[in-house]
């Protein structure tokens, strides 16, 4: 590993121009002077004719002056990539989950190609032949290894590790087709419409995820922010849901730690944006209470070993909360048995989102109701509107009250946190506002 400290000179000195005892060539020397008083010598030496160190010594003067010059210029990429992960990213990152990310694209990705190369020497060719490689190998990795390039040469340049980017004005291939600034495209094959949303919510009524499964496609809730929901993020009178953390893997902020950390440890939201308040749609709001009175039994029964931290998704043995990949196996068998596609967990996250903008939702308010932080969903660049929820929430009311399989009793849905009142009446499935009114 390489240290820095060398680049943090407050004077430098060239001097001029020699011809070396030992051999017929030509060299100059640069000091370097530190804070302490020390002093860092380095020499310049091979040159041919004195004509040809005396242009490179104007050279070393004028990046000196200009602040471009480098210290390190023996660092091998692999050994900056390094340091950069746990200097930089690991201390900046929300979590584990993009430090560890990162650290894939690095080690798989970015070192066999040109991990062995000295980082001074990286030039535009060995960039784009790294991306044509990997775009070859998968379009959304070479998009990876783009964002990774970019981030870890622009905090070399800002380090004086390097005098320029490589990576500046390199683009992807023209077969990887680009993506807008801040803009999330979604795949409609890959999402359920209604009729087979209506199917998985009765099909996962008997299985552990059923509140898993209302939270991710009648709420858009992400993975870990579901598993982080607890009974007191509820407000039983505006029915209403606060996002506000999400479990996860900590990140052990010290460089190069190995040592084993939580996996269901509360963390920060990925963005502030996620952090959010949502209508909870009537079907959700009498599945919590339903869930609660379970809760109260499982806690009653087992007062030794349960633990009361309040979380709805949680084991009804212990009261832990459930970990990221428990919905995993049920959900695949529920698909199967309810003759559903394939389609993965998150998407029916993008269910949720598509069947919003297919009714002609803001794509603001649906970037807002995700929790995304400066993108849109498939349409437009991010726009900061701090109304736009509560402009959106009688839409959202409504595409749930379309989905839910049954009504409960009232036909008027109140929100006075926003302030709404809605006639849902007309949005019920055919047949049943009859049946509820002769009631």
């Amino acid at each position: 590993m390489f240290s820095l400290e060398l680049q943090n000179y407050i004077d430098w000195d060239v001097q001029s121009v020699f011809k070396r005892i030992d051999r017929s060539k030509f060299a100059y020397r640069v000091v370097l002077k530190f804070m302490d008083g020390t002093k860092h010598m380095r020499m310049y030496s091979g040159f041919e004719t004195k004509k040809e160190a005396e242009d490179a010594r104007k050279i070393t003067i004028r990046e000196l002056a200009n602040g471009s010059y480098v210290v390190n210029d023996n660092v091998k990429v692999r050994d900056f990539l390094d340091y950069w992960l746990e200097y930089d990213i690991r201390k900046r990152v929300q979590s584990s989950n993009t430090y560890e990310s990162y650290s894939s694209i690095v080690r798989n990705h970015i070192n066999p190609a040109i991990g062995s190369k000295k980082l001074t020497e990286v030039n535009k060719g060995d960039v784009q032949r790294l991306y044509k490689n990997r775009a070859e190998y998968s379009k959304s990795i070479v998009r990876q290894v783009k964002t990774v390039m970019n981030v870890s040469f622009h905090y070399a340049v800002s380090h004086k590790l390097i005098s320029m980017s490589p990576t500046e004005g390199i683009d992807l291939p023209k077969t990887v087709k680009a993506k807008s600034y801040h803009t999330r495209n979604i795949d409609t094959a890959k999402t359920l419409n209604m009729n087979q949303i209506l199917l998985l919510l009765e099909e996962s009524k008997d299985t552990p995820i059923h509140m898993q499964v209302l939270f991710n496609v009648l709420m858009g809730l992400r993975r870990q922010e579901i598993n982080a929901v607890k009974y007191t993020d509820v407000d039983y009178i505006n029915r209403t849901l606060t996002v506000e953390r999400q479990l996860g893997k900590e990140l052990d902020r010290t460089p190069n730690s190995k040592r084993e950390k939580m996996t269901k440890k509360e963390l920060p939201l990925k963005t502030p944006s996620s952090k959010r308040v949502l209508p909870i749609p009537d079907y959700v709001f009498e599945a919590i209470l339903e869930e609660r009175k379970k809760y109260e039994q499982y806690k009653s029964r087992r007062r030794t070993i349960f633990q009361d931290n309040g979380y709805i998704c949680c084991s009804s043995y212990s009261g832990r909360p459930r970990s990221k990949d428990f919905h995993w196996k049920h959900y695949k068998e529920l698909l199967k048995r309810a003759g559903l596609p394939d389609i993965r967990w998150h998407d029916l996250r993008s269910t949720y989102c598509t069947l919003l903008l297919k009714k002609d939702f803001n794509p603001k308010a649906v970037s807002k109701l995700m929790g995304h932080a400066k993108e849109l969903i498939t349409m437009d660049v991010y726009g900061d509107n701090a109304n736009i929820i509560p402009e959106e929430i009688p839409e959202l009311l409504t595409y749930m009250d379309e989905v839910m399989p049954e009504k409960s009793n009232g036909n008027i849905v109140k929100n006075s946190v926003q302030d709404i009142i809605i006639d849902m009446d007309k949005y019920l499935p055919k047949g049943k506002s009859q049946e509820r009114n002769k009631t």
